[in-house]
């Protein structure tokens, strides 16, 4: 019951892959200098902050998530957006506390490295992951293991989402990504179900409502019923996000406050802050 709930929650915000590598880097943050950026147009950026509030069956609200650009960041040469995936919060004698990160390159939407960090009852477990996509390969930073890709534009369990977020998402269109960076993630099949209108803490939303199916056990599994509703805008926030779970019933997840990100401009610019980190 406890891993159930645990790895339910994390399911949620990391779209249901097996929960790979994480942690906060040790960057060395440099002065803000002008940067020759070449950046893809996003519907987010740096400064973007969703906060959302996690119900679980009979137990009502059971902890809080957030899902953040917290700057833009240097990797390996490389400007990234740092996103950041929290979660707090359980049932009785069963607590998490859980972070996610991810560094996407603003320029290929591609992630250059990952980390997870997870605390979950008794159960910890710490992953750094580097990539590096021309030579498709990845990096432990933690324990020097090393293997390959399966693709030159890797993403991971939380950029993915971020890419999502730049589909079309056209009403019954199917999109088969081949992109998770672990080969037996493959493909992710993203289908656009229907549009609704939803009201969720943070007021009331049109929204594209989502299917992810991947090829692994889960939420998102096959024959899962998982669905992830983006607001219908610009934007293509996170709105809320329905599930089911064995047992104890639904698990959702519902936006509470939303601050948005300033883009990041496609000429050179002023970055606020930089960090470099190897």
């Amino acid at each position: 019951m406890i891993r159930t709930f645990s790895a339910a929650l994390f399911s949620l915000l990391g779209l249901a892959f097996s929960a790979t590598a994480q942690s906060s880097p040790d960057s060395t943050i440099a002065a803000a200098a002008p940067l020759a950026l070449a950046a893809t147009p996003v519907p987010f950026g740096p400064g973007e902050k969703l906060d959302f509030k996690i119900t679980l069956g009979p137990f009502g609200t059971v902890g809080r998530g957030s899902m953040e650009i917290a700057h833009v960041e240097t990797v390996h040469g490389h400007p990234t957006y740092d996103i950041i995936f929290q979660i707090k919060g359980g049932i009785p004698f069963a607590h998490v506390d859980d972070r996610m990160e991810s560094w996407l390159d603003v320029t290929h939407l591609m992630s250059r490295r990952f980390y997870q960090d997870q605390k979950e009852v008794r159960y910890e477990r710490h992953r750094k992951f580097d990539f590096f996509p021309e030579e498709k390969r990845w990096e432990r930073i933690d324990n020097e293991e090393t293997g390959d890709l399966p693709t030159n534009k890797p993403l991971d369990d939380a950029s993915f989402l971020y890419y999502v977020r730049t589909l079309p998402l056209e009403v019954g269109k199917v999109y088969t990504l081949n992109r998770y960076f672990q080969a037996n993630g493959n493909p992710v099949v993203i289908k656009v179900l229907r549009k609704d209108t939803v009201t969720v803490p943070a007021g009331t939303f049109k929204t594209i409502v989502v299917q992810p199916v991947i090829q692994t056990k889960g939420l998102f599994g096959k024959g899962g019923k998982a669905e992830v509703y983006f607001s219908d805008d610009e934007h293509r926030i996170i709105v809320q996000l329905k599930s089911s779970v064995p047992i104890v019933g639904s698990l959702n997840m519902y936006l509470e406050n939303y601050r948005k990100g300033e883009p990041v401009s496609v000429t050179p610019f002023n970055a606020h802050v930089i960090g470099e980190t190897r």
